[in-house]
């Protein structure tokens, strides 16, 4: 089931980050949106790290599998790097969101991390990017040449321009990170450790925002969980039939 998608099972301290490119999350839900969309499959699959961020997914390597990993958040990424940079005077880049919030960003990160070189550019928001918008994003960033390039723009549009693109841009690393821009600035409240810690970071988000969780929390996650009780059973996927 999971084992195509050779999920990251040690820790971010563990990664030698110069021989790396691409890194990506996947969770219940977007396990689920690639059974039906081979594109974001082939970008997850083809990710040199793929992280666990997700509670359903550490479920499931140790049910099927029998493996001990650790959930390991975009948001976890975003601030282990940050980190990581402040201490190297190191070079960021934020592709995504809007320009509100990436000012927001760079004034709060200039406080927090101030060894830090960041960067911006805040593409059109449209569900398609025409080429045009392509190279124009690809231009933003290979004109700053940054040691990580943050990429927030909802999965799985995000995964996918990523993987069309990771041969034109000059950067170190590229992490699709999504909610973790609005996390970092406090657009949208991450859960308390209280619930990290017990596995139900999703339950006070889905208490916030209701409507906009409704599908990965009712649809996505019972259909997940089916999904992992047929490989553990017969050893089949059960998704794949309803492609």
């Amino acid at each position: 089931m999971l084992k195509q998608y050779k999920i990251f099972e040690n820790s971010l301290s563990d990664i030698d980050f110069k021989l790396i490119k691409i890194i990506n999350t996947i969770n219940p839900h977007s396990y689920c949106v690639a059974i039906k969309d081979e594109e974001f499959k082939n970008a997850l699959i083809m990710s040199d790290i793929l992280l666990a961020d997700g509670i359903g997914i550490v479920w499931a390597e140790k049910l099927i599998y029998r493996n001990k990993i650790k959930k390991i958040a975009g948001f976890d990424l975003f601030m282990f790097l940050m980190r990581k940079l402040n201490n190297e005077k190191g070079s960021v880049f934020f592709l995504g969101s809007n320009k509100k919030t990436l000012n927001s960003i760079k004034n709060k990160s200039a406080i927090e991390f101030p060894n830090v070189s960041v960067d911006f550019y805040s593409p059109p928001f449209k569900s398609e990017f025409s080429s045009k918008d392509s190279i124009e994003m690809c231009n933003a960033v290979n004109s700053v040449k940054p040691d990580v390039l943050f990429v927030g723009m909802t999965a799985p549009k995000q995964e996918k321009w990523v993987y069309v693109f990771k041969d034109k841009l000059e950067v170190r690393n590229v992490c699709c990170i999504g909610a973790a821009f609005d996390f970092y600035v406090g657009n949208v409240k991450r859960s308390s450790n209280f619930w990290i810690n017990l596995g139900l970071e999703w339950l006070p988000r889905l208490i916030r925002e209701p409507k906009r969780l409704f599908y990965r929390n009712f649809i996505s996650t019972p259909k997940f969980i089916l999904e992992v009780l047929s490989f553990k059973i017969i050893g089949k996927s059960i998704l794949q039939l309803f492609k």
